[in-house]
């Protein structure tokens, strides 16, 4: 894993949503809600990641309320919803925050994700993202979108740095 020196540099963590934190799947109701499901365990990693003070971004074309209440309950404080152009906001933040894009984990897992995941220091997807983003990342997590492939790509970091840790366990790699 030749990616894995790099992962040192990481302070932030961007995911998309549809697809990477949830596996795509849009369970669509009789009044129109649109329901979704997240896996337990990527919200443990991204709430330790960012107790532990990495920058946790999450930039999706989805507009779900839901998504935002459960994305803010994890900590997560840069939630962008709702994006036409993920590179906008992208460059935006990093802007705005100082964060060099050398810096910066993306997971995306289909062509709206394409042109940031160029950008950044480490491109990620899950297993099932589609050909043209599995071609130009550096890591393809052996889970699916959905399924856990977000705290893999989180501890991954956490333990290269040595966070990996709730500070009662004290696991590290």
């Amino acid at each position: 894993m030749s990616f894995l020196p790099k992962l040192k540099n990481i302070t932030t963590l961007i995911f998309d949503v549809d697809g990477v934190l949830t596996d795509g799947s849009v369970l669509v109701t009789d009044d129109g809600h649109h329901l979704r499901t997240f896996n337990i365990k990527d919200g443990y990693a991204l709430q330790l990641a960012v107790k532990k003070g990495y920058n946790v971004v999450v930039i999706s074309g989805g507009k779900s309320e839901g998504v935002r209440k459960r994305l803010e309950g994890l900590g997560i404080k840069d939630i962008f919803l709702g994006t036409g152009k993920k590179i906008e906001v992208f460059e935006k933040l990093l802007k705005d925050n100082g964060i060099d894009a050398e810096q910066v984990l993306y997971m995306g897992d289909d062509i709206p994700d394409f042109i940031v995941m160029q950008k950044v220091g480490i491109a990620a997807c899950p297993n099932d993202a589609v050909a043209e983003i599995q071609q130009i990342s550096n890591y393809i997590s052996p889970i699916p979108g959905g399924k856990g492939c977000a705290r893999d790509v989180i501890e991954k970091v956490m333990k290269v740095q040595g966070n990996w840790s709730d500070d009662q366990q004290g696991f590290v790699w």
